[in-house]
């Protein structure tokens, strides 16, 4: 602190004086100081990773040479900072604005951005669960390319595949997705019919993948909270034969698409609602998350809701849900009576 207090007042004498060899003598005793103050806050920040005001007084001096080398160092002094802090909230806060800064010298973020990916992989191995390396890594989303937001969708699904209940990595690929989608419509060229079926085989892939695992991983609510969203925008936007391409929905389509969807995830819920006489509880949470998927999903779509009417003997799923999750089993009911409601 004290060497921060004295690199500021003689700048200040320099800004006050004409004379140019004051100046000169001033500016050599601020590089001085300035190197100074760099070192200390280092010590300090490996002593006390979320100290403000050192990273603060980094961010100062930083941001008045402005070179892309000393950007760099920051980096450098940062991921030392969370290789033995990985949850420090500072220390990811210095890290994007060092990248904002980057980002608006730089024409090509990709190396940095890959580096930045990697970065957050090997924090989150170290520390399980660590939301501020995943928020960053989703905060980098902004900064990607449609070929960088394939690239971290296909790289992600490894790590994200052998450690399922981490929800995090699932988000981070949600964001991915959505990005994607985002181009497509950003897109409307000569390319557009490219984007339309490599964007509709993200989504038929992520599904595909996602019910592996939940037949895989039994019980576990991450994979089907991740399902509910493939499922919205599924019937949102590829309800209808790459509905994307000509922005016209057939009725006749739409409908058949939606039933060969909702087949598939009614065949889904017969598989997970065969409860085994057993004392492990997963079989009864993978029942459960499966019934109350239905009923969300009815609730979303009305379509489905008449479906799962038409394909489920009368009774059949309020059996279900009495059985899975006797708790929810209510939903049904409060599901009928609000179409009831809506006809009259």
């Amino acid at each position: 602190m004290c060497a921060l207090r004295q690199y500021e007042t003689p700048r200040k004498s320099s800004v006050e004086s004409g004379d140019e060899n004051i100046v000169r003598h001033i500016s050599s005793f601020c590089d001085t100081l300035e190197r100074e103050v760099m070192k200390h806050s280092k010590a300090l920040l490996l002593l006390s990773s979320d100290f403000g005001t050192a990273w603060n007084a980094r961010k100062l001096l930083v941001s008045r040479k402005e070179h892309f080398s000393v950007f760099m160092d920051e980096l450098a002094l940062s991921a030392l900072v969370l290789s033995y802090s990985p949850k420090s909230e500072q220390a990811w806060c210095h890290r994007r604005w060092v990248i904002k800064m980057i980002a608006g010298k730089c024409l090509s973020m990709h190396e940095v951005l890959r580096k930045e990916s990697e970065l957050v992989e090997k924090m989150a191995e170290r520390s399980k669960m660590n939301y501020r390396a995943w928020n960053h890594r989703c905060w980098l989303v902004s900064y990607m390319t449609r070929e960088q937001l394939l690239h971290e969708l296909n790289k992600s699904r490894h790590w994200a595949g052998l450690r399922i209940a981490d929800n995090s990595c699932f988000h981070y690929r949600r964001l991915l997705m959505l990005k994607i989608l985002e181009h497509y419509f950003n897109e409307q060229g000569d390319e557009s019919s490219g984007y339309i079926s490599e964007t509709y085989q993200v989504w038929k892939k992520e599904i595909d993948w996602n019910e592996e695992l939940i037949k895989h991983y039994v019980g576990r609510e991450a994979l089907w909270l991740h399902r509910r969203f493939l499922s919205l925008y599924w019937m949102r936007h590829f309800a209808c034969d790459h509905g994307l391409s000509t922005h016209i929905k057939q009725q006749t389509s739409t409908d058949n698409h939606i039933r060969c969807f909702m087949d598939n995830e009614l065949l889904l819920l017969n598989s997970c609602s065969i409860i085994p006489d057993s004392e492990f509880e997963d079989f009864q949470a993978q029942a459960s998350h499966a019934a109350s998927y239905i009923l969300w999903l009815s609730k979303q779509i009305p379509k489905c809701k008449q479906i799962v009417q038409e394909k489920l003997a009368s009774g059949n799923l309020k059996i279900l849900l009495n059985k899975a999750c006797p708790d929810r089993s209510f939903l049904w009911d409060h599901l009928d009576s609000m179409e009831v409601s809506h006809n009259l």
